[in-house]
């Protein structure tokens, strides 16, 4: 199986400016997910970044770092251009690698460029975790999914979702098991699909929920989703989530 990794880092983040610079127990975190992801059965991992000082500093540790434009809407968009710079071809799969993910897990990269490869119906392959705690159910920041009997998705949303009609009427919230499922935000693509996405206007719901893979289901696109073995680490997108992570490398025997 041959898959490529495309790792976004953005200089601007409204919470974390500079984020993929920042220092996490001796590396940055641009760093950090890079290693992780170079031990992943990639071919290549690439750095996409928008930011001259970015691009300085992954060079002392990468040799694939691609220069995009910074006025792109959405992170497909941005991948889109890399896989057009790379003139990679249409049935090629690249794997999104999120440059705030420090402690990704390596299988997990593997799992959606494998389920890729492997469910030709698909145009991206994603991965989810069972839901246990009913205030996550309720989360925004949480985003929930179903999937059909073919593990297709059928819609993500910040909402509630499902919604348990029986939730108001016992004014319990407790969750039905095997039903709630978070999704995780690795994301693999066929390089055509990538193609036709960018030439598609945004969706009136993906608007409204703020989440550019409706636009895929909009348009009919199939997404695989499947259950991630292991749990995804969180990632830092607030200051609290930096101080977390310092703590919890820190904490982690040398070497990893």
């Amino acid at each position: 199986m041959s898959f490529s990794v495309v790792i976004p880092a953005r200089f601007k983040s409204s919470r974390l400016p500079g984020k993929p610079l920042l220092d996490l127990d001796g590396l940055s975190m641009l760093q950090r997910v890079y290693q992780q992801a170079c031990k992943s059965g990639a071919s290549q991992v690439y750095i996409a970044t928008d930011h001259a000082d970015i691009q300085t500093h992954a060079k002392h540790f990468c040799d694939q770092v691609i220069m995009t434009r910074e006025n792109h809407a959405t992170g497909t968009d941005r991948l889109q251009e890399v896989a057009t710079q790379l003139a990679l071809s249409e049935d090629h799969i690249v794997v999104n690698v999120q440059g705030d993910e420090p402690l990704i897990p390596p299988a997990l990269i593997n799992q959606v460029a494998k389920n890729l490869q492997t469910y030709s119906k698909a145009s991206i392959a994603t991965l989810a975790e069972q839901i246990n705690d009913a205030e996550q159910v309720f989360d925004a920041n949480a985003v929930k999914l179903v999937r059909n009997a073919h593990n297709m998705a059928m819609y993500f949303s910040r909402a509630p979702l499902p919604w348990n009609r029986n939730w108001s009427k016992t004014g319990s919230n407790q969750l039905q098991k095997d039903v709630y499922l978070r999704h995780i935000g690795l994301y693999a693509y066929r390089v055509g699909f990538l193609h036709r996405y960018v030439t598609w206007p945004q969706a009136s719901y993906e608007a409204l929920e703020s989440l550019e893979q409706l636009r895929a289901l909009h348009h009919g696109e199939g997404i695989h989703v499947d259950l991630a073995p292991q749990g995804m680490p969180g990632g830092v997108d607030t200051p609290e989530d930096l101080i977390r992570m310092r703590k919890l490398l820190a904490s982690m025997p040398i070497g990893n």
